[in-house]
């Protein structure tokens, strides 16, 4: 009776409680789950830092234009100035 109890406890061990091991198919799995997900992610990455900078410098650019545009119209009105000036001082001559 007791080899009865021990063989049915022997063939239900697997299923009350099975082997805890991580074996080399789930491994493989584990890492070419971690692969996909890096395939997924790292071009997102890359696209928005690329994005990121091309951003910053077209912002940078635009300040530039920005600030040349004004003096350029500085420097339009100071040469308007200096034309009126010399057409002044030309005919008082």
């Amino acid at each position: 009776m007791n080899t009865d109890k021990h063989d049915i406890l022997e063939e239900t061990r697997e299923i009350i409680a099975p082997n805890e091991g991580m074996g080399l198919l789930f491994l493989r799995n584990v890492f070419v789950g971690i692969f996909l997900i890096l395939v997924v992610v790292f071009p997102k990455i890359f696209i928005n830092t690329q994005i990121y900078f091309k951003s910053r410098e077209i912002s940078t650019l635009t300040h530039e234009h920005d600030a040349l545009l004004e003096e350029n119209r500085l420097i339009n009105a100071k040469v308007e100035e200096l034309k009126y000036k010399n057409q002044i001082l030309d005919t008082l001559f």
